[in-house]
């Protein structure tokens, strides 16, 4: 019997889409048990500033996702010139709104807003992206339990674990060292026990050290930069760009890629999550959870 060629190789594709979906069932059926129990369901307040279209789009998954799982959705819409102090009412309105389990700004806001100084009103009880300096301080030291984990970042690590994937050991990548994804992650990934590197724009040698990596978690935002060929065989590949790219063939006149070389990788990684559908459903899925989490906080006592 001959034996298969390593150009026959195909890594095992992590759908995050289905496991987004176990996950969404999972809610589902903690919050109908909160609300048989206690009479009470999670509450989530989605505000969002002004009409961008994408920013648009994600408010009403975020929200559609909420009514699947049964969180109630607590919608707030403002104009694009609403006022920074305005804005700032509004978040303690919702701090101090006990329905409330959960509070997201929706990012971009407008330029005339300070993003960080809105940031850092929400309650840290409510504060589900997990982007409060005292969540991302504690989420840094060890022994220290952050009240949530950002939604991305956290989706990653579900991802692996659900995956069989062991992360406790190995030597982890992160490629990009942003606020939302890279930062967290890597400290994530750090309380998980992984050996960890950073690359990233000011990096001599990212190949080299991507090479080296058992999980390479790729978070750069650049179309395809992380070639087949970087790639360790076996590893494991979490791709969390989104990147348009042109493409004439489709109506849209683009394709949505990930960071990472996916037709290439597909020869040689053990593991790897396809763009669109890996990460993505995960950071909603997260944002239930983490609401989920925020609201047993307070009704189960």
């Amino acid at each position: 019997m001959a034996s298969s060629s390593p150009s026959d190789h195909k890594a095992t594709i992590i759908d995050g889409k289905a496991i987004a979906q176990t996950i969404r069932s999972e809610i589902a059926a903690e919050v109908r048990h909160l609300s048989e129990q206690y009479g009470k369901v999670p509450g989530l307040a989605v505000v969002i500033v002004g009409t961008r279209k994408d920013s648009q789009s994600y408010v009403s998954m975020k929200r559609k996702a909420c009514a699947e799982v049964g969180i109630k959705s607590f919608d707030l819409d403002l104009p694009e010139d609403v006022s920074q102090s305005d804005l700032i009412c509004k978040v303690h309105e919702l701090n101090a709104n006990p329905d409330v389990h959960g509070i997201l700004v929706q990012l971009p806001l407008p330029k005339h807003i300070n993003e960080e100084k809105v940031l850092s009103e929400i309650s840290l009880e409510k504060d589900v992206d997990g982007f409060h300096p005292l969540n991302i301080g504690k989420l840094a030291m060890k022994g220290r339990d952050s009240l949530f984990l950002p939604c991305t970042p956290k989706g990653c690590l579900e991802l692996l674990s659900r995956s069989g994937i062991s992360v406790k050991g190995k030597n982890a990548v992160v490629v990009g060292r942003s606020n939302i994804v890279g930062l967290p992650v890597a400290l994530l990934l750090l309380k998980a026990d992984a050996t960890v590197t950073i690359v990233h724009s000011r990096s001599s040698e990212p190949e080299k050290a991507i090479r080296e990596a058992d999980i390479v978690i790729a978070a750069a935002g650049q179309p395809m930069m992380i070639k087949g060929s970087w790639i360790k065989p076996g590893a494991a590949v979490i791709d969390v760009g989104t990147n348009a790219v042109d493409d004439r063939s489709r109506k849209s006149g683009y394709r949505l890629v990930g960071d990472v070389d996916f037709h290439e990788a597909c020869k040689v990684a053990g593991w790897i999550t396809p763009v669109p559908g890996g990460v993505g459903p995960m950071t909603v899925a997260m944002l239930l959870k983490n609401t989920l989490e925020g609201a047993k906080r307070i009704i189960v006592q």
